[in-house]
């Protein structure tokens, strides 16, 4: 009875052991892709730029470990994403998160975008106004003959003597 004791209890032990080590292999059952599709959101907390996905600094390659024990272990996408939040701040979050100071990155952009098209929607209106009229005013005194406006270095040198007059 005592050897069928210790043999159960050896059973139990090593069932355990080999639980922990599956454990702490990260799961065999979750892919690189699931691990990807999550880190893919994420930016490395210690590169510039660089999604987690990616990057190949041993920091990162902890980091997608972790990932894929946290899936393991059964964890949401918006779980380990908060939890890399709590730990290193939003700056690793891929997309900000919409709200507060952060709303200002969805709405400016295209607000300044919509600006410019008005402004350049008025200036060409302007400049075709500008280049296309042919019924202008005629502010001068007296009338130009039809050879005077039909070249405009006529025009100028009409305008021209026109002001040496008024300055005499």
């Amino acid at each position: 009875m005592k050897k069928l004791n210790i043999l159960t209890l050896f059973i139990i032990l090593l069932s355990l052991f080999s639980v922990n080590t599956v454990a702490a292999q990260g799961g065999g059952d979750i892919s690189d892709d699931e691990v990807n599709a999550i880190a893919s959101e994420l930016f490395c907390p210690v590169c510039e730029n660089t999604p987690l996905d990616v990057c190949e600094t041993q920091a990162c390659k902890q980091w997608r470990e972790l990932i894929r024990l946290k899936l393991s272990e059964g964890w949401t996408d918006a779980e380990i994403k908060q939890y890399f939040v709590d730990n290193y701040g939003a700056r690793v979050l891929a997309e900000p998160p919409k709200e507060g100071f952060n709303l200002l990155v969805y709405f400016v952009p295209p607000a300044i975008i919509l600006i410019g098209a008005v402004i350049l929607f008025r200036a060409f209106k302007e400049w075709k106004n500008d280049n296309g009229e042919k019924d202008a005013p005629i502010t001068e005194a007296s009338p130009k003959s039809t050879r005077e406006t039909s070249n405009p270095k006529d025009d100028y040198l009409a305008k021209f003597e026109e002001e040496l007059r008024k300055r005499e």
